[in-house]
């Protein structure tokens, strides 16, 4: 299924399909405020074990955790006072903050075995931050991409090799494409890891 969306003003019924679709075991794919993301529901091991078949993912490949808010972040990353208000500082935005994991109680083991961090992130993006509020819990997601050859962010190429792969594609039409700043809180200091689309100077501010 496919489903076009306004990008700024995200029509309800769309998102609480999609929502719908997720809660079901579905899997999506869906704008952030960077590139296009492939996700699920992260307490739907079934829905979890395709996208990793999806992505050719190993079993220690790393993850985000898309978050609408800090609320309930503790449930699943240890958040020093330094990390949490750098953090706080950049989103909504178009950030991917590593941290260390917590147990995950309650998570299917193919999300904690092993796992010592976890990315969060919290995209400025309204459709994103609606549908996980929708959902009621994070999505588990990555970039949807095909081999080496980087993230797509055309809709159209996206359908062509994903449409009978996922239960649905929400286009918000071509996106920028560039990833996420990817910064690792799991130390004292904050350590950039992949310049993205992000602003890293912020960090040093105030």
């Amino acid at each position: 299924m496919i489903v076009r969306i306004h990008p700024d003003n995200p029509e309800q019924r769309t998102v609480r399909k999609a929502a719908e679709t997720l809660a079901a075991g579905g899997i999506i794919i869906y704008p952030t405020d960077t590139v296009y993301g492939i996700g699920c529901s992260i307490i739907d091991k079934s829905a979890i074990e395709r996208i990793y078949l999806i992505k050719r993912w190993r079993a220690d490949k790393p993850f985000s955790f898309v978050c609408s808010d800090l609320t309930h972040i503790s449930e699943y990353a240890r958040v020093s006072n330094a990390a949490f208000r750098t953090i706080k500082k950049l989103i909504p935005g178009p950030y991917t903050f590593i941290l260390p994991a917590t147990k995950m109680q309650g998570l299917p083991k193919i999300l904690v075995s092993k796992r010592k961090t976890v990315g969060i992130r919290v995209p400025d993006s309204r459709i994103t931050l609606a549908l996980v509020k929708e959902l009621g819990h994070p999505i588990l997601s990555t970039s949807v991409s095909i081999g080496d050859e980087g993230a797509l962010n055309d809709p159209e190429r996206i359908a062509e090799h994903f449409r009978n792969q996922v239960d649905m594609i929400i286009d918000a039409g071509t996106l920028p494409g560039e990833p996420s700043t990817v910064i690792d809180l799991t130390g004292d200091f904050p350590v950039v890891v992949r310049q993205g689309a992000g602003d890293v100077s912020l960090l040093a501010a105030g």
